[in-house]
């Protein structure tokens, strides 16, 4: 297909309103609900240990709240994920036709952990987005995978190229952003030379990367980085898809959080039950993380292919407290550093 065309035809498909994730503010809710949650249950949390986190940045425990709650947001505006063309060499972060929309970029695709498949290439139990092993998808996943057919992963100046040797490479994406996310897994440039066949890292890995940097020299910032890992709590996000109703799912979390008591907090408390315990000496968090995506898969498939209003808040008051309660229980673990 021409691509004009094609732009065309995804800005139609992108402006009926696919997109990606839980939105930003969603993001952000969960984790200042978690927070609240943990002030509210001092005796059943490391609420103790949260607030000597928050002295011992010299904030109170409201604004740690806030700053981790930014964190968790600002995952999705990171500028550490280009694409080339396989032709002109030039990379880009965001695909063109989302140029006059608020479409999520190219970073985005390191937020899947697909419970449809088993190991993925690398070696990790669940994989992350890859076209060519997703097992539902859109209009959105296939257009994208034509428009970026042949594409590869920025890998720095001198790296791969596009015809007659064209390169405008903006980031080594291949050697900083996926070797971060490698985690423990093994990788090779091959897999990122051609888009439609790139086998993206899981967020599980994002997230573990982030938590050692937290573990290792503690921040604010790198925990609520971490906390982006909500998305597992996002059905389209372990079904793994760009499109059948993702972003009209969000928008209607967005819109119904606190319509709907989303954040119930007595749902958070029995969700916190369906969680096992992290090792408190070690700071591997991948199988908390899991175990999340395991839940939204069990039991949120039916948003990728209703818009029923019931139907929708019936998974939005399982999904949502146990994304705020994977939240409890990661500050919970992350405390034990102070």
């Amino acid at each position: 297909m021409n691509k004009l065309l094609l732009a065309a035809a995804l800005s139609s498909a992108l402006l009926c309103g696919e997109a990606s994730a839980f939105s930003q503010i969603t993001h952000k809710r969960i984790v200042i609900d978690a927070v609240n949650y943990m002030k509210a249950h001092p005796q059943s949390t490391n609420f103790a240990k949260l607030q000597a986190m928050a002295n011992a940045a010299g904030i109170s425990v409201d604004e740690l709240g806030e700053r981790l709650g930014q964190g968790a947001y600002d995952v999705d505006d990171f500028e550490d994920t280009f694409i080339c063309g396989a032709v002109s060499g030039d990379c880009v972060q965001a695909p063109l036709w989302g140029s006059a929309e608020s479409i999520v970029k190219y970073t985005s695709y390191w937020h899947f952990q697909n419970h449809t498949q088993g190991p993925d290439a690398h070696g990790n139990d669940f994989g992350g987005y890859d076209y060519d092993k997703l097992t539902v998808w859109g209009t959105v996943d296939s257009m994208a995978a034509t428009w970026l057919k042949g594409d590869h992963l920025d890998d720095g100046a001198g790296g791969q190229t596009g015809w007659f040797g064209a390169e405008d490479s903006e980031y080594n994406s291949y050697g900083i952003t996926e070797a971060h996310y490698r985690q423990g897994s093994s990788s090779n440039y091959a897999m990122y030379k051609d888009f439609e066949k790139i086998p993206f890292q899981p967020i599980d890995n994002l997230g573990q990367y982030w938590y050692h940097q937290f573990w290792q020299q503690p921040t604010v910032q790198s925990l609520g980085f971490v906390f982006h890992t909500t998305d597992l709590l996002q059905p389209h996000h372990v079904w793994t898809t760009s499109d059948l109703n993702h972003s009209s799912w969000e928008s209607w979390v967005r819109d119904y959080y606190d319509g709907e008591q989303l954040n119930d907090s007595e749902l958070v408390t029995a969700a916190l039950a369906d969680f096992s315990p992290l090792d408190p000496q070690s700071p591997e968090i991948r199988p908390l993380l899991t175990q999340g995506g395991d839940f939204a898969y069990a039991n949120g498939g039916q948003v990728l292919y209703s818009e029923d209003h019931a139907e929708r808040r019936t998974v939005g008051r399982l999904v949502i407290p146990h994304a705020i309660a994977m939240v409890v229980l990661l500050l919970n673990h992350a405390t034990n550093r102070f």
